[in-house]
């Protein structure tokens, strides 16, 4: 992976809407959180890659599965 677990949670925070697994989440996620719901680290360096490269103060990425991440910069 291109970025370091203490990059990502340096920088940002991870806001995960939706539903996974059958059930509805809204919760903060760290790392670990945000690839195990990813499922697929190439998936989720694209997405990180997309939130480094923002100029905005937050990025929305919604998955077909239902689920938005919303990356909010610190």
């Amino acid at each position: 992976m291109k970025y370091t677990t203490r990059q990502v949670n340096h920088n940002f925070k991870i806001k995960v809407n939706g539903t996974f697994e059958g059930k509805k989440v809204n919760t903060l996620v760290g790392v670990a959180g945000f690839i195990k719901m990813v499922n697929d680290l190439a998936l989720a360096e694209r997405l990180l890659d997309r939130a480094f490269d923002s100029a905005e103060d937050k990025v929305v990425c919604r998955l077909r599965r239902g689920i938005k991440f919303t990356f909010y910069y610190i």
